[in-house]
């Protein structure tokens, strides 16, 4: 649906229009178009995966994430711009938590939902919110779609807009157009050019170095063998077999089950390029299995499950194997998904994660922004902190290798 066309070029002498439109499914985009806008880099944004959320009935509008994507176009059709937008009805799923916010609201006879989000459901893997075409003047474009963002918030009663996981890039954007800035922390692993797995531990100080190699022997003793599929190698009776061990994993932990087996099975039929999955497997039999995804030049990791009897299988099958892959393959970060300080002493260094929010009340605007303002400052120290309990000897990093 059309919703706004925009003017440029003025200044240049000519005027160019650029059409916004707001889609209700992925099924209404033509993949190529989206995928002309999407960075290589990061598999979740491209439309085979956000079809493979929203077709499998993991991210729709009856669990609470209705599509509502929006593109600019030139009026030839080619692709500007585009948002992977989505209305939502409550904050699971997100990664950036705002119950408090909502809670706030509640106490004050206010509704917080429904509330759009800019995002890849489920995802914590930082990238562009705002999708936008090399071939054209940049802020015109951000414009538009904030504009047409906007728009769809007032259309829907939307209390208020947040993008999450942002690159630096788009983080500048947002917080130059006035959007608030939260902070958050991750932790990845750096390839420094490592030519193997113990070229990466010879960084390490002794007692972490030892550490790992004692998690790993105890897999290795348990009988467990490991290995990275990717593509047609990952059959769909593996597929079946890992979801198991992810919904096996979520429900020991009181957790939620977001993703439907059809999703993976989708996921592997229409994007087996960007997959690589790490098997542990005790003779012929599968005991666990992580899923990861790869870039360009990263690989990203997310959910996992297996036997835990197994002494650190969790640390190998998500971990370990994959650094090995990211050495023998020459890819150059590897983000091992949401929190985790258990993290750092595996070599993984804390990054700076960042969303940008709009509220429509004033009020509860001015209090977030205040409370953002704080948690930022303290985030800060907290990195700060990590970064000095970091398994490294002195010097092992190059003076780029921080996030």
């Amino acid at each position: 649906m059309c919703i706004g066309i925009v003017e440029y070029g003025a200044e240049l002498g000519k005027m160019v229009k650029m059409i916004l439109r707001r889609y209700t499914s992925y099924s209404q985009i033509e993949a190529r178009a989206w995928n002309e806008l999407a960075d290589a880099e990061f598999p979740v944004l491209r439309h085979e995966y956000l079809l493979a959320l929203e077709a499998s009935g993991s991210a729709c509008a009856a669990t609470g994430w209705q599509p509502l994507p929006l593109m600019v176009e030139d009026d030839n059709g080619a692709p500007l711009g585009a948002i992977p937008l989505w209305l939502k009805s409550h904050s699971y799923g997100e990664l950036v938590y705002d119950f408090a916010w909502a809670q706030a609201y509640e106490r004050a006879g206010l509704r917080y939902y429904p509330k759009l989000v800019a995002a890849v459901p489920f995802s914590p893997i930082g990238g562009p919110r705002l999708l936008v075409t090399s071939a054209a003047p940049r802020d015109a474009i951000i414009d538009a779609l904030i504009e047409g963002a906007r728009a769809v918030a007032d259309d829907t009663h939307a209390s208020s807009l947040h993008w999450l996981f942002t690159d630096d890039r788009n983080t500048a954007d947002l917080a130059a157009r006035g959007f608030l800035h939260r902070t958050g922390v991750q932790f990845h692993w750096l390839n420094q050019g490592y030519r193997s797995f113990d070229d990466f531990l010879a960084g390490f100080t002794a007692e972490k170095r030892k550490k790992i190699r004692r998690e790993r022997r105890y897999v290795q003793d348990a009988g467990v063998a490991m290995e990275m599929l990717s593509g047609a190698d990952v059959t769909p009776s593996l597929w079946d077999r890992f979801y198991d061990f992810y919904t096996g994993n979520i429900e020991r932990h009181g957790g939620m089950v977001h993703l439907t087996r059809e999703f993976f099975h989708r996921l592997g039929s229409t994007l087996p390029q960007a997959v690589a999955l790490t098997v542990a497997r005790r003779g012929n039999e599968p005991v666990g299995a992580a899923i990861n995804l790869r870039g360009n030049h990263a690989l990203f990791g997310r959910y996992w499950g297996g036997d835990p009897a197994i002494n650190s299988l969790h640390f190998e099958t998500c971990y370990y194997t994959p650094i090995e892959y990211c050495i023998r393959t020459g890819l150059t970060r590897f983000e091992g998904g949401a929190g985790g300080e258990h993290k750092l002493a595996r070599g993984f260094l804390p990054a700076t994660t960042h969303s940008l929010h709009w509220l429509r009340h004033a009020e509860f605007s001015k209090a977030v922004e205040d409370f953002l303002r704080r948690e930022r400052a303290g985030l800060a120290h907290y990195v700060d902190e990590l970064n000095e309990h970091a398994p490294y000897k002195t010097g092992a990093l190059a003076l780029d290798a921080k996030p």
